[in-house]
């Protein structure tokens, strides 16, 4: 009965060791308030977008799907360039960079209006630079993190981040569709658009921009992080 009692208390002591880390750590601080503003703006958007290109831009099913679609070519271009951009332009300002092209592409669908091809054009644009977006993002934002984190402590901080990231696209779901039900469809792609871009004021004032590579981050303190910046 002891052991058993003493399982869910080691756990609970894990997820808080993680959560502690991360909310001390710099850069996984600043990483963890950026990735979850933007996850809770996109799915508000993402809540919306299937209804508003159909009844309000009133994209037939096929074009939509096409539309669509171009968010996974957007997503192979960015994985694919992601890492040379950080190469050519820094690590930091890759992810800074993703990080403002995500949410901003929900503007071309918000905007969205016209003859049907300009609709189409709109929302198919808007899926591929948020697909482009997001792997500048996630890739060199993912890579900078599983360097900082200690390798005694990276199950216990990933599951914290995720619990925290992952757990807030639920509630920006239903935050769609009741702004969509009060405001409107367009209005709140506005909301989320915004909302969503204003995720890089938690990586302006952090350590991220300035990452130049990752060869020299030292993980192992918390508090201090050796970076290697632009321009040293």
């Amino acid at each position: 009965m002891e052991a058993d009692d003493s399982r869910p208390a080691a756990l609970w002591r894990q997820a808080r060791d993680g959560l502690t880390f991360t909310l001390r750590h710099p850069v996984l601080r600043a990483a963890l308030g950026c990735t979850t503003t933007v996850n809770y703006f996109s799915f508000v958007f993402s809540a919306l977008l299937v209804l508003f290109a159909s009844r309000t831009l009133g994209l037939p099913a096929g074009l939509l799907g096409l539309a669509l679609g171009a968010g996974a070519v957007g997503g192979l271009l960015g994985a694919v360039i992601a890492p040379r951009l950080s190469v050519r332009i820094g690590v930091g300002r890759s992810i800074t960079i993703g990080a403002v092209v995500f949410p901003a592409s929900i503007l071309l669908v918000a905007v969205a209006g016209g003859p049907l091809w300009s609709r189409a054009l709109l929302v198919g644009g808007a899926e591929f630079l948020s697909g482009l977006g997001v792997m500048l993002f996630d890739v060199n934002l993912n890579a900078l993190n599983a360097t900082v984190i200690p390798d005694g402590l990276r199950s216990r901080v990933a599951g914290a981040y995720s619990a925290v990231n992952y757990g807030i696209r639920p509630l920006g779901a239903l935050t769609g569709g009741v702004l969509g039900s009060w405001l409107g469809l367009r209005p709140t792609l506005w909301i989320a658009a915004i909302g969503g871009t204003l995720c890089v004021l938690w990586l302006l004032p952090s350590p991220i921009p300035a990452v130049r590579s990752l060869e020299h981050v030292d993980g192992l303190d918390g508090d201090r992080v050796d970076l290697t910046v632009a321009g040293a």
